[in-house]
């Protein structure tokens, strides 16, 4: 692996959790860097047009934006992969794999691949009202700033609905702040019975997203080795360019 662009990578993937910008120091700290090699790479990037730079704080670039661009088209999103490498992922991993985001103050899954022998959890109780009780939606409130998650959660309050969920706001909240960041968010049986999932945040520009797979109760020994080995596909796949979220 090549340190710098690691590096480099850190620090974008900190500049998209912040929608109104963020100074050197505050995203030295959230990408794990000293401030002298934090300096240098946004100095970097803000030449290369990745990043710019108003008021004292970075926001993202027109060189990173065009990253999302169809070939010839500059300032534009391109048609979404989303499902073409979703459906690669659950042939590759095994599992049904899930993609959802975070738009406008509610949860939407965009995309869902499964088949036949990895059939997708059924959804027996509305996935954007209760975000608090499967993983994929407790990944994307993570990713909220305090205001839009209890924004969020005043418009869907929390209630339990199976007798492993989370059982009130509070207890929520707390999960959510202990959660590590990038580090995945595993449920188990909290929506489902029978079912255990995993859910990992995804960096694409300023959207909030994340990726989820799911197996059942009795094959649980899958789910952490399932979750890593797609963390490492999604990785792959951004850096090379070529995966995009539509909304």
């Amino acid at each position: 692996m090549i340190g710098s662009v690691q590096r480099a990578l850190r620090l974008l993937e900190a500049v998209g959790t912040h929608r109104d910008g963020a100074p050197a120091k505050q995203l030295a700290r959230e990408a794990g860097l000293p401030l002298p090699t934090a300096y240098h790479l946004l100095r970097t990037l803000t030449h290369e047009g990745y990043l710019r730079r108003e008021n004292g704080v970075f926001h993202f670039g027109a060189a990173a934006e065009n990253l999302t661009a169809a070939p010839g088209v500059r300032g534009g999103p391109r048609p979404t992969s989303v499902a073409d490498s979703l459906g690669h992922w659950r042939d590759v991993i095994g599992t049904p794999v899930y993609c959802a985001v975070y738009c406008d103050g509610e949860i939407e899954l965009i995309a869902v691949a499964d088949a036949p022998d990895t059939p997708a959890v059924e959804e027996w109780a509305s996935f954007r009202e209760n975000a608090h009780a499967h993983a994929i939606g407790q990944c994307l409130l993570a990713q909220l700033d305090e205001r839009a998650r209890e924004d969020h959660l005043d418009r869907h309050p929390v209630r339990p609905l199976t007798r492993y969920s989370v059982r009130d706001r509070a207890t929520l909240l707390e999960r959510l702040r202990t959660l590590r960041r990038g580090e995945p968010v595993i449920e188990r049986q909290e929506y489902a019975l029978g079912t255990v999932c995993a859910a990992i945040p995804v960096t694409a520009g300023a959207t909030i997203a994340a990726m989820a797979i799911s197996v059942p109760l009795d094959r649980e020994d899958r789910l952490l080795p399932a979750v890593e080995q797609l963390r490492g596909e999604v990785a792959s796949l951004l850096r090379s360019f070529v995966f995009s979220i539509s909304i």
